[in-house]
């Protein structure tokens, strides 16, 4: 017998676990799995569809007959099965369902593992098993490492727009294995520690980016099959570099043959459309109430964890998952059973899902896109927190963001919106992320949003990735911004790789190279990201001369870092700069250094700290900062 087919059977112990929401492997249940019965090969299928009049299976093996294979209901659970003999892999199918009014819906299987290449919608029979992996090495230390005092630089993904296949027509996608190729030498070459993939459960709508999803348990199509993406996150790994996807359980597309409406009725939406639906985005709301549906979901995080070997998720929209009146208006929303705004399901599900899969994957990490002061979203499991392993800090991104748009003339207006961050810091685990949503809908690249001429716009933002590289929390950069892309970012075309011709842009591309480079080798970068063991101010108030300075610290003592940065076009000689401690401090980057597109203004390569106070510091020395210049020295 092939290897590839066990006998699949649905037991009542499965249909219980399923209806309690504890069935974390529920997905080698239902779908379509390759079984034996009695010595025949063939394909069991199962789909929960609790209040169907009927359901059948159709697909390429049956000519989509209607009437020829239909399903048994196992029990009052509401799962149907049915065993076909002699269907392989590769065949297509659907489950033809009979609403209880006599309405015929055609779905999807929201278990399969492949679909249609889109606008098609059919699923696909595949088979998950056999592919030969070897990175056990670095599965077996990740859940050992303290992700915490460990460099995390993320570079943000859409695999369909990094570059485009010049022989593959409109669409000109890679394959996963193609792709894999090219982007674990840019990975490398780098130094990002982390790669977070957009996009990659199948999804209708190229345009939606992939987040409104169809096929929770399916890698998109687009770019390959589910063996395929493997073959990328397999070769990650094995060059060193940690797998995140994005992943959607705030909503879910409306598309017919989808989740909506999926027997004739709501069972995987609220049935309230008050509770169902987001009407600014036109999709529909989980029930995180219902145990099925929290089943479907955290088991789908396991799936992805077990089966493709992913190393964490980063979870969209979980401000819209904690407040029912998220984007809704008066009459839009329904209060919960103590009057308030808060969704007790969704933080019931959240706190569910990080215990489950951190309790026993301790490496693996959840990440919270969270845009509201919601408290203790980060923390250890069983405690008050949500239990993420981190947060986006979207205050600091929009404060950064909005004080580098400035005029340098009205920054000093604006001093501290730059320090602000720092005051709540502590509060969770942070990731400083500039992602993709800060480069599309008319807000500009992130080059375009710097003030001035071309040379000062780059200059400006080497001084600003400067700041977020110093500044504490892990990092994420959006494809494109470490080497200028100047137009906004678009699904439909690749970036603009074409600008690393010109000196500026292969400047930036060098420059935030050795600031990955930095970040990597020195402990005091990253070893105290959420407490100020490991941050100093030396002057956060200069706001005339719109200066900052600030050192890292690492916990042996030595390799400290002191950054300091002028965010003006006004070049300042002599200017005077506190310091922690007595010693000799060397330059170790300079941000206007011509080698990274600057204009090489002469500065101190070394200076002895003099035993002069200064703004509340022992010490100081006078240092020439260039124009729009960063500058970070090594000391202790």
């Amino acid at each position: 017998m092939d290897n590839h087919y066990e006998k699949i059977f649905i037991s009542e112990d499965d249909q219980y676990l399923f209806g309690q929401g504890t069935h974390y492997e529920i997905y080698k249940k239902l779908g379509a799995h390759l079984s034996c019965e009695n010595g025949v090969l063939g394909v069991y299928f199962a789909v929960w569809a609790p209040n169907a009049l009927q359901v059948h299976v159709v697909g390429s093996f049956n000519d989509w007959n209607t009437q020829s294979h239909p399903m048994k209901k196992l029990g009052e659970g509401g799962i149907w099965a049915l065993f076909i003999p002699e269907v392989g892999e590769g065949a297509l199918y659907k489950f033809l369902i009979t609403a209880q009014n006599g309405e015929k819906l055609y779905k999807a299987d929201p278990f399969a593992n492949y679909a249609e290449l889109r606008p098609a919608t059919a699923s696909v029979v595949t088979n998950l098993s056999g592919f030969q992996w070897n990175d056990e090495k670095w599965l077996a230390d990740r859940d050992k490492q303290d992700f915490k005092k460990k460099p995390m630089a993320i570079y943000e993904c859409q695999i369909g727009s990094f570059m485009k296949h010049p022989d593959r027509g409109e669409d000109g996608f890679y394959n996963y294995r193609e792709f894999a190729d090219k982007i674990v030498a840019y990975l490398k070459e780098m130094k990002y520690t982390h790669i977070e993939l957009m996009g990659i459960a199948e999804h209708p709508y190229d345009g939606s980016w992939g987040y409104q999803v169809t096929g929770y348990y399916a890698p998109t199509s687009r770019y390959g099959t589910p063996k395929d993406f493997m073959y990328l996150v397999n070769s990650l790994h094995k060059a060193g570099v940690g797998v995140i996807l994005d992943w959607v359980p705030a909503h879910f597309a409306t598309d017919a043959h989808g989740l909506a409406n999926f027997d004739g009725s709501c069972i995987y939406e609220h049935p309230d459309k008050r509770r169902g639906e987001h009407p600014d985005w036109g999709t529909k709301i989980f029930n995180y109430g219902k145990s099925e549906v929290s089943n479907f979901l955290i088991a789908n995080v396991l799936f992805w964890l077990r089966e493709f070997h992913i190393d964490g998720v980063r979870v969209d929209a979980v401000a819209s998952m904690l407040y029912l009146d998220y984007g809704k208006q008066d009459g839009q929303w329904l209060p919960n059973k103590y009057g308030g705004k808060e969704n007790l399901e969704g933080i019931e599900f959240f706190k569910h899902l990080n215990s489950v899969v951190r309790g026993a994957h301790p490496g693996f990490l959840t990440i919270a896109e969270e845009s509201t002061a919601w408290p203790n979203v980060t923390g250890e499991i069983g405690t008050d927190s949500l239990g993420f392993t981190y947060k986006w800090n979207m205050g600091w991104m929009h404060d950064f963001c909005e004080y580098m748009k400035l005029d340098p003339i009205y920054r000093k207006g604006n001093h501290y919106a730059m320090t602000f961050a720092m005051s709540y810091n502590e509060s969770e685990n942070y990731i400083l992320p500039l992602s993709h949503d800060e480069v599309v809908h008319l807000k500009c690249s992130m080059v375009n949003k710097m003030p001035g001429y071309k040379s000062d716009k780059y200059a400006n933002l080497r001084a600003g990735y400067t700041y977020m590289f110093g500044h504490c929390g892990k990092k994420l950069l959006f494809m494109g911004q470490d080497f200028g892309q100047e137009r906004e970012w678009s699904e439909a075309r690749e970036l603009d790789w074409f600008l690393l011709s010109e000196k500026e842009n292969i400047g930036l591309m060098n420059y935030v190279k050795e600031l990955l480079k930095m970040y990597r080798k020195y402990p005091a970068l990253y070893e105290f990201d959420n407490n100020w063991d490991g941050f100093e101010w030396m002057n956060a108030d200069d706001a005339d001369n719109s200066v900052y300075s600030f050192v890292r610290k690492s916990s042996k003592g030595k390799n400290n870092l002191l950054f300091v940065l002028n965010m003006t076009p006004v070049k300042r000689e002599e200017y005077q700069v506190a310091l922690p401690k007595a010693g000799k401090y060397k330059l170790l980057l300079n941000s206007d250094a011509e080698c990274f597109g600057g204009n090489g203004v002469p500065v101190k390569e070394q200076f002895q700290a003099k035993k002069k106070e200064y703004h509340f510091h022992n010490y100081s020395a006078t240092v020439d900062l260039p124009p729009y210049g960063a500058l970070v020295y090594i000391f202790g």
